[in-house]
């Protein structure tokens, strides 16, 4: 998705193209385009300039149709050359108005794109990233990480609270769809990651496509939020272990769950069954994690009242229900449970 030596695919269904104009031509082309028209309507009214009438001198010569041509062009005239013919005045309705609306349109468009358009980005992305706090920002929006953002948004996550960042401006648009703030750029460099506001951040789901660029992107978001927690996608089991060193705070490998599902469905109809249920929002039964109150603290795992119990964390280390730990808990541990949909609980 990051991949610099591979070509972006648009994935929005129609053929698009990279403008071969530099923005600098662009403004050439228009002033052309403005200079042509000018041009015509110049020319009309000199070789038709027996249709007009100057009150200051009774003369038209060319300095008056150059300034009458201009001014009714940029203005609606100021009076002192008139067209008196018929043939005139249908020239000047039927040709000229067109032509002012025309240059008129090319003169906004272009102050737009020049000046109106970048001041307004700017101004709209300061304020995007002046409201970004504990927010989640998703690296790569293709399959897996779309359908990740899907299931936070099942999970009831504002998508005002999800950011995407990825190179292909198809999947952005697919992203902006669903309500998420996206920005276009290569979330393996710093400037894009600071743009995000990634120290601020709760959580990073990373599925850049390649193993190598995933690992990559975790490594720069690490060194820019040291606390952040990061869960990345890899494909290949050899890699998990660079993922982790990487500084991933969770390695996801799709390959590995599918065998986890297979495997559980040779020991039981219902085990795979059971773990989907547990993964996926819409399912029954979810896992949970949170903080120990204090007013569980001193009690066993099992006799939590929120949920099912089923590991915590102590010091970053895991325990299950049937370990010694767990039949303690402890002021800072951290409780793994199942509990049912909220509606259920």
């Amino acid at each position: 998705m990051f991949d610099r030596r591979q070509p972006q695919q648009e994935t929005t269904g129609e053929i698009r193209r990279k403008s071969g104009l530099s923005r600098w031509m662009s403004l050439v082309l228009r002033a052309a385009v403005v200079f042509f028209l000018v041009g015509i309507a110049i020319g009309v009214h000199w070789f038709d300039r027996a249709g007009y009438v100057d009150h200051s001198d009774g003369n038209i010569s060319f300095p008056d149709v150059l300034y009458f041509t201009m001014v009714t062009i940029t203005t609606v005239g100021y009076g002192d050359i008139v067209p008196v013919s018929d043939r005139a005045r249908l020239f000047e309705a039927v040709l000229v108005t067109p032509i002012r609306l025309f240059i008129w349109l090319i003169f906004l468009g272009t102050a737009y794109d020049f000046l109106l358009q970048k001041s307004w980005s700017r101004w709209r992305m300061s304020i995007i990233q002046k409201n970004l706090h504990n927010h989640i920002v998703v690296a790569g929006f293709g399959i897996s990480g779309s359908e990740a953002v899907d299931e936070l948004l099942e999970r009831g996550i504002d998508p005002t609270e999800i950011v995407v960042i990825d190179g292909d401006h198809g999947r952005l648009e697919a992203a902006e769809r669903r309500g998420c703030n996206v920005m276009e750029g290569d979330a393996s460099r710093d400037k894009t990651l600071r743009q995000v506001r990634v120290e601020r951040a709760r959580a990073m789901i990373v599925s850049a496509g390649r193993d190598d660029t995933s690992i990559l992107v975790v490594l720069t978001a690490r060194a820019l939020a040291p606390k952040l927690a990061i869960s990345v996608l890899v494909r290949a089991s050899d890699n998990e272990r660079l993922a982790r060193q990487a500084g991933a705070t969770n390695v996801i490998n799709p390959v590995s769950f599918a065998g986890l599902l297979l495997a559980g469905s040779c020991h039981g109809p219902h085990i795979s069954d059971y773990m989907a249920d547990l993964a996926s929002a819409t399912g029954r039964v979810a896992l949970r994690e949170r903080m120990a109150t204090h007013m569980e603290e001193g009690l066993p795992l099992g006799a939590i009242q929120t949920g099912l119990g089923v590991r915590i964390y102590r010091n970053g280390k895991p325990f299950g229900f049937w370990e010694e730990e767990a039949k303690q808990i402890l002021e800072g541990d951290l409780i793994v449970e199942i509990v049912g949909k909220p509606e259920e609980i």
